[in-house]
């Protein structure tokens, strides 16, 4: 029953929230569910993101946030009946520094187990291969080969790729960055021999370097969910049926199909992450 309620609830969301996967919305009805009560009597939705493929994109034009995470936050939103505010971060592991001040309610991070201890994550609704870009002339061609005394990789702090750089690599070096924009800075001025990141953050870096490349293979798999603060363990519950019903009912994919990226796969049916 629950879940053919929250079926009808996310299809309500769709065809009469804000404007989600290019349909237009006209209004959105209250949920009436205890779980998120205190969302809905504050009327507004607090969605930290940060700034990057895998979380969100800025039109250059008019500003507007673009992208998985922000689809999805808006059909969250118009289910509730509340209004999305958008909290942004440069890099999307600085949406923990949010924490700190309790600036958002909801937000869209990559799941570590090392981060269990700060915020809760739903199932997983988007997977993305973590691996290397290399600049034009490298003889780095796989994963191994950067694994070489004397190899320097880059790495944006507090990444999915620093955590499980640092679990795995044997020889190579790790230069920690604030993101991964200044990484790339970094190898392109000769200074660092390799780029750890998604492979869709990648992919738009090697298109803006002529003759680089972006490995084959890959160093890990990310998962992204949807998090919230330890200790909202009402809100938890009710964004990760949520999660299930926006895989199921195809808006992720059709999210991904829109935005024209390359690298993401829409996660499993059922997938616990690491709640």
């Amino acid at each position: 029953m629950r879940r053919l309620v929250l079926m009808l609830g996310l299809i309500v969301a769709v065809e009469m929230g804000a404007e989600v996967i290019g349909v237009q919305i006209s209004y959105a009805q209250p949920a009436a569910d205890p779980r998120i009560a205190d969302l809905v009597q504050v009327g507004k939705l607090r969605m930290g993101v940060g700034l990057s493929v895998v979380g969100a994109t800025k039109d250059p034009a008019t500003g507007e946030l673009r992208g998985v995470a922000m689809d999805i936050g808006h059909a969250l939103a118009a289910r509730l009946g509340v209004e999305l505010l958008p909290v942004l971060y440069p890099s999307p592991p600085m949406v923990l520094e949010g924490l700190k001040d309790g600036a958002w309610d909801v937000g869209f991070l990559a799941i570590d187990p090392s981060r269990l201890d700060q915020v809760d994550f739903s199932p997983a609704y988007l997977e993305v291969d973590s691996t290397y870009w290399v600049p034009a002339g490298s003889s780095i061609r796989n994963i191994t080969d950067a694994d070489q005394p004397g190899v320097r990789i880059v790495v944006a702090r507090n990444s999915a790729e620093e955590i499980i750089l640092r679990r795995t690599l044997k020889r190579a070096e790790l230069i920690v960055q604030s993101t991964a924009a200044a990484g790339f800075d970094l190898v392109s001025a000769g200074n660092a021999d390799v780029l750890a990141s998604s492979r869709p953050t990648l992919l738009q870096f090697s298109a803006r370097l002529s003759g680089s490349r972006v490995l084959e293979d890959r160093c890990g798999v990310v998962e992204i969910a949807m998090a919230v603060p330890k200790g909202h363990a009402g809100h938890l519950a009710y964004i990760s049926d949520f999660i299930e019903e926006v895989k199921a009912s195809g808006l992720v994919q059709r999210s991904i199909e829109r935005a024209g990226l390359r690298g993401f796969q829409v996660a499993p049916a059922g997938n616990p992450g690491s709640r």
